[in-house]
């Protein structure tokens, strides 16, 4: 058994976990500047179609997927955490200039691609050690924490971007090169961070865990709870849609970059508060009333054309996001055996990822050929759906 003086803390927000929020924060100060700017970029300086902005995104999101689950495997098999992190967040950082340099959306791609190759590695191991430096009976305070922390630079880095567009608003490519910095500031805060020591693992557990068969190591409950959200990832499309719904009937750049930084404090200070609420109340119900949010919200973006309308669904859906991204993390390693931790995780990353390039292009096609509301219902639907199948998974059944 781990030592807990070493491995476990009755505090949701100890020192482990604040270090991986500022890493986070840090880390998406340079995306978040960028993410509310690049579909803009992709159609009106590179002259993108909406479809390839949702193959990129898919693409983009498939490939930090499909390397989540090796990581966690990898981590939870060396039981190690940190290299992950140190070079995650690496490929992350050098990722934005390059999409700076970009002359055409296939440039952007091999961007997105890099920089969701740092995501991908980084991420399960990431989770796994914040679940490490808690209890159990603060896992969703401590995840609400993380996201909370990492959210609040998603809500930053929009502003910078603004305040950089005032001096050129014509000029996007200068941001990417900015972003650089935030982005290299999260690599050094991995250096002050001291992994706890961990149980050896014996030369059975240490063998390669295929990915194909850890699946069988998991419990039913876990597999049904995989199985829905994989269901709500096939109509999940990319925030870059919501984006482009807000831009397409009029608002500046700079609105709808306003409007993306108002979700995000909404959805960073919402997180701290669900994800100990999920402690108290159990993390399904939270995920179900996040269901319902999504379903609301997208039906509404399908009718919305008003700057007034856009400015409430953008706050609405960070309390979606407060009460899902941290929580059904936290859901999925209660639903795992201990020591798969890392995998669970890569599991649901991978699964959802996966579904995702489905969502996003999808998304596109819905868009660019049968209308740009259909987009959103479609995504409402799907929500649906999911909210009924997980309505049947009896968490109690382990």
């Amino acid at each position: 058994m781990e030592n807990k003086s070493n491995f476990e803390s009755d505090k949701a927000l100890n020192p482990t976990v604040l270090k991986l929020g500022l890493i986070s924060f840090f880390a998406d100060v340079a995306s978040e500047m960028l993410y509310p700017i690049t579909p803009i970029f992709l159609t009106t300086i590179l002259g993108a179609s909406v479809t390839s902005v949702g193959i990129i995104e898919g693409i983009a999101e498939a490939i930090a997927s499909l390397l989540k689950t090796y990581s966690g495997i990898w981590s939870d098999r060396i039981s190690k955490r940190k290299p992950f992190l140190l070079i995650g967040y690496f490929l992350g950082a050098i990722s934005k200039p390059i999409t700076g340099l970009s002359h055409s959306w296939i440039g952007v791609l091999s961007a997105r691609a890099i920089d969701r190759t740092g995501k991908g590695i980084r991420t399960a191991p990431r989770d796994a050690l914040i679940a490490d430096s808690v209890s159990v009976k603060n896992r969703g305070a401590a995840f609400g924490w993380h996201r909370g922390i990492d959210t609040f630079g998603a809500a930053v880095g929009p502003v910078f971007a603004i305040i950089l567009l005032s001096y050129n608003s014509n000029n996007l490519r200068p941001l990417y090169y900015w972003a650089i910095i935030p982005g290299l500031l999260s690599v050094f805060v991995i250096l002050l961070i001291r992994e706890p020591k961990h149980k050896i693992q014996n030369s059975e557990q240490k063998k390669w865990e295929n990915p194909f068969s850890v699946w069988s190591k998991f419990d039913v409950p876990f597999k049904k709870y995989i199985y829905a959200w994989g269901v709500f990832s096939l109509v999940n499309s990319s925030d870059v849609f919501l984006l482009l719904k807000a831009k397409s009937t009029g608002l500046s750049t700079q609105k709808v970059i306003l409007l993306y930084c108002s979700y995000n404090l909404v959805y960073s200070f919402s997180s701290p508060y669900l994800g100990k609420l999920s402690d108290t109340i159990g993390r399904k119900k939270l995920l179900l009333t996040g269901l319902l949010i999504f379903t609301f919200v997208y039906t509404g973006f399908g009718f919305a054309f008003a700057t007034w309308q856009f400015s409430v669904l953008f706050l609405i859906y960070g309390l979606y996001m407060g009460a899902t991204e941290g929580i059904g993390k936290a859901m999925a390693i209660d639903l795992a055996p201990q020591n798969l931790k890392a995998s669970s995780i890569g599991v649901l990353g991978t699964v959802t990822g996966i579904c995702t390039i489905v969502a996003s292009t999808v998304a596109g096609i819905l868009w660019d050929h049968v209308g740009t509301s259909w987009t959103f219902f479609f995504g409402a639907f799907g929500a649906a759906v999911t909210f009924l199948l997980l309505l049947n998974i009896n968490v109690d059944e382990l």
